[in-house]
């Protein structure tokens, strides 16, 4: 039960990242690709719950990840650009739909109930430690920009807490393929490795910035004047110029540039 509860949490995780995603009208530098694949790990254990029956806690928190992923998915091609948007259809038609589909019909092969139960289970174990791994996406981004604004800290966290409490559990209970204890430890290294990504880069951020100086030497500023007017601050002579016209004031260390030219 309070595995269910985590696993809640960790469905609302984004709601923050899909909220900005809606009040800006785009979806900036976000991947789909982390809710994509929730979305089908949700599908995959929803069918194996299914599969062997007496499982209600199982489905109910299963459906309510579908429904949640779904919504997650359609805003995100609701704003997106348009390469990003068909990407994202692509890669939805493919696993979601294409993969999903595929996997029912091998495991359907299977003639033994009980033997298909357990295929089908081990499957929706190997594809869980993938929903721990697909915050990853963003790790080069954040790499290359130092920045870990488009990295989400709370799908992150609530992951790996979700790891920690399937994995007690397992010690507790092994009959069930679901709370194996092996896909979260997976799940865990992989949860804690990007809580130590983002507090790593989150710190290069607050760093205070040093406003850059540039070497002393000749450089040219250029500034409107009216025409017959000079500057006061100007020691050499200055030419009338037309109104409308451009003065390029010279100023450095160089010598010449006192002289008239």
């Amino acid at each position: 039960m309070i595995g269910n509860i985590v696993s809640f949490f960790v469905f609302l995780a984004p709601v923050p990242t899909f909220y900005r995603i809606y009040r800006n009208k785009k979806t900036e530098d976000f991947q789909s690709i982390p809710y994509l694949v929730a979305l089908f790990s949700s599908m995959l254990w929803l069918y194996y719950a299914l599969l062997k029956g007496h499982s209600f806690l199982l489905i109910t928190i299963n459906s309510f990840g579908c429904v949640i992923e779904m919504m997650y998915i359609a805003i995100y091609i609701a704003y997106a650009l348009r390469s990003t948007r068909n990407s994202t259809i692509k890669l939805f038609a493919l696993m979601n739909m294409g993969l999903f589909s595929l996997l029912i019909l091998i495991t359907h092969f299977i003639p033994n109930g009980d033997a298909r139960t357990t295929v089908f289970g081990w499957i929706c174990t190997t594809i869980s430690v993938s929903v721990f791994a697909a915050p990853l996406s963003i790790v080069a981004r954040v790499v290359q920009t130092n920045s870990v604004e488009f990295m989400p800290f709370s799908l992150s966290f609530f992951l790996t807490l979700s790891a920690i409490m399937w994995f007690g559990y397992g010690f507790f209970q092994r009959t069930d393929i679901c709370i194996h204890p092996i896909p979260n430890i997976v799940g865990f290294v992989l949860g804690l490795s990007q809580m130590v990504l983002y507090g790593y880069y989150r710190n290069r951020e607050e760093l205070p910035q040093h406003d850059v100086h540039p070497p002393s030497g000749k450089a040219s500023e250029v500034h409107p004047v009216k025409g017959g007017e000079a500057r006061a601050d100007e020691q050499q002579p200055q030419l009338s110029q037309p109104k409308g016209a451009v003065e390029v004031v010279v100023s450095g260390d160089d010598p010449g540039s006192d002289q008239p030219s």
